[in-house]
C-alpha cells in the first residue's frame, strides 16, 4: 500500500499503472504507480536494491536489454502504453532521454556527441542547422563556453563533471519531452555535482525530469516530487517538502532519519 500525499492537480506526463517488474523468477519492482509530470524534478530515493533505478528503467524501456526482465502494468507517455506491440522503441527513447550513473560520452568528438541523435533522427535539414542544435544544446548544458573552441577535441578528454553534461547535452539535442537520470553525480566531486544540479533546476519545466540518487540532501535540493521505495515498492509519494519534513510512513521516517539505507 502507497501513501500518496495531497498534490495540485497537474496533468501527466508520464502515467505508471500497477507496474510490476520480474528478472525471472525473481520480482524486483510491485505494483508501482505514479503520474510524473513536466513542471517538476520528481526524485526516487531509497536504499541500495529497493527498485529506483528498475523503474527508472522501464520508462523508456530501458529493461528490454535484459533478456529476462518481464513488465506487467501499464506506462502511458501522453496517454499512450509505451508497452504496446508495434511501439518504436528507438523513437520512445529519443522522447525520453536517459542520464546514467557514469558518464559515457561516445568516442568522438564533443561535435558529433552531440551532433549524432539529431543527424540519425533527421532533425537538421543541414550543417547550418546542425550547428545551431550543437550550441543550443551545449548551452542549456552549461558547457558553451568551456568547450566551444574545442568541439572537435574527443569528448572522452573532457573532466568527469563536463563529461556528465556533455551527456546531457547529447540528449536534450533530439529534443527529447522527459530525462530520466540515473544518480547522475554520485561519480562527480562536489563542485561539479553542484553544477549539475544547477543545471537540473534550469532545465525545470522545459522537460519532465526524474532523478534516481542516494542523496537525501540533492533530492531536497533539486525536486518538488519525492517517491520514496523500499524493497520493491513505492511506500510513500508527495511533496518533496512533505515526504522530508512530514512523512506519514514510519519506514520513510527511518530511512530520512538515517536508521537504514
Amino acid at each position: 500500500m502507497t501513501t500518496y500525499h495531497e498534490l495540485d492537480p497537474v496533468e501527466a506526463k508520464i502515467s505508471a499503472q500497477d507496474v510490476s517488474v520480474f528478472y525471472g523468477d525473481k520480482q524486483a519492482l510491485d505494483s508501482v504507480s505514479i503520474d510524473i509530470a513536466t513542471e517538476y524534478v520528481t526524485a526516487f530515493i531509497g536504499p541500495s536494491g529497493c527498485g529506483k533505478s528498475t523503474f527508472l528503467r522501464t520508462l523508456n524501456r530501458m529493461n528490454d536489454t535484459i533478456a529476462s526482465a518481464r513488465v506487467e502494468g501499464a506506462i502511458k507517455l501522453d496517454g499512450e502504453d509505451i508497452y504496446r506491440s508495434g511501439m518504436d522503441v528507438v523513437q520512445l527513447r529519443a522522447r525520453v532521454g536517459m542520464v546514467f550513473q557514469k558518464p559515457n560520452p561516445f568516442p568522438k568528438s564533443i561535435y558529433e556527441n552531440v551532433a549524432y541523435g539529431p543527424r540519425i533522427h533527421g532533425l537538421a535539414s543541414g550543417k547550418t542547422e546542425l550547428d545551431g542544435i550543437v550550441e543550443r544544446s551545449l548551452r542549456r548544458a552549461g558547457l558553451w563556453e568551456e568547450v566551444k573552441d574545442r568541439l572537435a577535441d574527443s569528448g572522452t578528454a573532457l573532466s568527469g563533471g563536463q563529461q556528465q553534461r556533455l551527456c546531457i547535452a547529447r540528449a536534450i539535442a533530439v529534443d527529447p519531452e522527459v530525462i530520466l537520470m540515473d544518480e547522475p553525480c554520485s561519480a562527480l566531486d562536489p563542485i561539479a555535482t553542484a553544477k549539475i544540479e544547477e543545471l537540473i533546476s534550469e532545465l525545470k519545466g522545459r522537460y519532465a525530469i526524474v532523478i534516481v540518487t542516494h542523496s537525501m540532501q540533492q533530492a531536497a535540493r533539486v525536486s518538488q516530487r519525492t517517491a520514496f521505495f523500499h524493497l520493491g515498492k513505492m511506500v510513500e509519494y508527495g511533496k518533496t517538502s512533505d515526504i522530508f519534513t512530514n512523512p506519514r510512513e514510519e519506514r520513510t521516517k527511518d530511512y530520512i532519519t538515517g536508521r537504514y539505507g
